[in-house]
């Protein structure tokens, strides 16, 4: 009778697992198939081409002053923290090229993406959730517009081209704070600067930050469209979609960081 009770109660135990992870390979599954029709759109006419500027627009220039704020305090930030090693061995005329590395290589690319991903991503998410619980793409769909095509394409596209120009942009203006820094306390003129700045940096580094930025710019505009396009429950769920994009996206970009460092590693 205890063996019949044990085995009805791990069949209980083991229901709600095998449910869970069947709805885990269930999403897999979806997403699959939503990156898929991205691929498939996005390399078939019509292409929205006034609606991906008007994003790139959006998520570009509208995001240049929290891009400039930020790029700015950790280029000082980070130079003042790396000060004190190499002083200690009188060695502070290697900063300028400490700091370039660390910012090309990796925290210009990270940093600018995390903001992407609570900035764009958050509105990518409550901008579709919003649309697709008041029945806007239902509407599109009658009316004969591709929804898919004109929302989520478009965006993916928008973010996947501009991130690499905020990456570029977030870099030289942290490299801009990390001189005032420097020429404060060491009187480094702007030349010198520069010069000991990029005399390290290799066409893998650039290609390197390069390719991450469109990386991540396709995996939030990815994940904020998914969630978005799919949101369900009102109000309550454009709140969810947009929340759990920030999150998603924050969670591959630093998975994706950690796989491309150990290759871009590997090939040194």
């Amino acid at each position: 009778m205890e063996n019949t009770n044990d085995i009805i109660h791990g069949e209980e135990i083991n229901k709600p697992i095998t449910k869970s992870i069947l709805l885990f390979f269930s999403h897999l599954n979806e997403i699959q198939k939503f990156i898929f029709r991205f691929f498939r759109e996005a390399f078939t006419p019509p292409y929205e081409l006034k609606e991906i500027i008007r994003q790139c627009y959006t998520m570009g220039y509208l995001s240049l002053g929290i891009i400039t704020l930020t790029g700015f305090i950790t280029g000082i930030v980070f130079t003042k923290q790396s000060r004190q090693p190499p002083a200690d061995f009188g060695a502070t005329s290697w900063l300028p090229s400490l700091v370039s590395l660390a910012l090309i290589r990796a925290l210009a690319p990270l940093i600018t993406a995390l903001i992407a991903a609570g900035k764009i991503g958050s509105n990518i998410g409550a901008e579709l959730g919003s649309m697709n619980v008041t029945e806007q793409i239902e509407a599109m769909e009658v009316s004969g517009t591709n929804p898919f095509n004109f929302l989520v394409v478009s965006r993916v596209l928008a973010i996947t081209c501009t991130m690499p120009i905020l990456m570029t942009y977030a870099c030289f203006v942290g490299l801009m704070g990390s001189y005032l820094n420097i020429n404060h306390n060491e009187q480094t003129s702007f030349t010198t600067f520069i010069h000991d700045a990029f005399g390290k940096i290799t066409f893998l580094d650039i290609f390197a930050s390069l390719f991450k930025s469109l990386l991540y710019g396709f995996t939030i505009g990815i994940a904020g469209s998914y969630l978005g396009y799919n949101a369900k429950q009102g109000t309550v769920g454009v709140g969810k979609a947009a929340n759990t994009a920030v999150v998603v996206s924050m969670f591959l970009i630093f998975i994706e960081e950690i796989l491309i460092v150990q290759v871009v590693n590997s090939m040194r």
